[in-house]
């Protein structure tokens, strides 16, 4: 008796990178929490994006005048500059569903 194979349906991923993603993240100096936040957006988007990214740090202790661009009004800030809208998200970032939600690599449940 012959069996039928079995199609499988290929869940898609539930998030999806753009072609290049360009983020800001915005510390004082080398503070624990600076560092902090830095590492976990990096894993983040190892994770997520596999290599389409782009993270600029910008120190505001050495740049403060650049804090006026992005509205920047606590640290540590990461700013989604592309894709487009702009998207802010303030703190460590080592709650990485709201993380993934902020930055719209996720929806929400």
């Amino acid at each position: 008796m012959k069996t039928k194979p079995v199609k499988r349906r290929v869940a898609a991923p539930p998030c999806r990178p753009a072609k290049l993603w360009q983020l800001r993240l915005y510390v004082t100096d080398s503070t624990p929490k600076s560092l902090t936040a830095f590492s976990n957006l990096k894993k983040i988007c190892e994770k997520q994006l596999k290599g389409c990214y782009r993270i600029t740090v910008i120190d505001l202790v050495k740049h403060p005048h650049l804090a006026k661009g992005d509205q920047i009004l606590a640290i540590p800030t990461v700013v989604r500059k592309l894709p487009k809208p702009v998207r802010t998200i303030i703190g460590n970032l080592s709650d990485t569903e709201h993380v993934l939600v902020g930055l719209d690599l996720c929806a929400a449940d």
